[in-house]
């Protein structure tokens, strides 16, 4: 690991090694595809990752920004994973408020019990077409 630290690691190598996408490819899609921001810029996947750069990145509904604390190549267990960055505590905190913000969102618009019988679905129609 010590020459790990001097040359860096790829960017796709390194979100990986870190367990936040299962494969590289996929690692490399999201970068390219702009779910990933670098130090607050788009990258590419092939960017050096260096200790204390800050990462921005999505996963489903969440947005994460993380510091790289450590590099690694390998990917290894969670725990480990889990050394090798750090959440931010802004990001945290709006993650949980944008999760607090979905689960109240279901429960203020739950789905009806029952699907609509052919009446009512004709009256939505005619609601819709007026």
């Amino acid at each position: 690991m010590g020459s790990e630290k001097e040359t860096g690691v790829r960017l796709d190598k390194w979100l990986w090694a870190a367990r936040f996408y299962k494969t590289r490819a996929i690692a490399k899609e999201m970068i390219n595809g702009g779910k990933v921001h670098y130090n607050g810029q788009r990258t590419k996947s092939s960017k050096q990752a260096e200790v204390g750069a800050v990462i921005r990145l999505r996963q489903g509904y969440d947005e994460k920004e993380i510091v790289i604390k450590k590099l690694s190549e390998q990917r290894q267990k969670a725990v480990v994973a889990q050394t090798l960055y750090e959440e931010t505590p802004e990001s945290i905190a709006k993650r949980e408020t944008y999760a607090e913000a979905r689960r109240l969102n279901v429960l203020n618009n739950p789905a009806p019990d029952t699907k609509p019988d052919k009446k009512q679905r004709r009256q939505l129609i005619r609601f819709k077409e007026s």
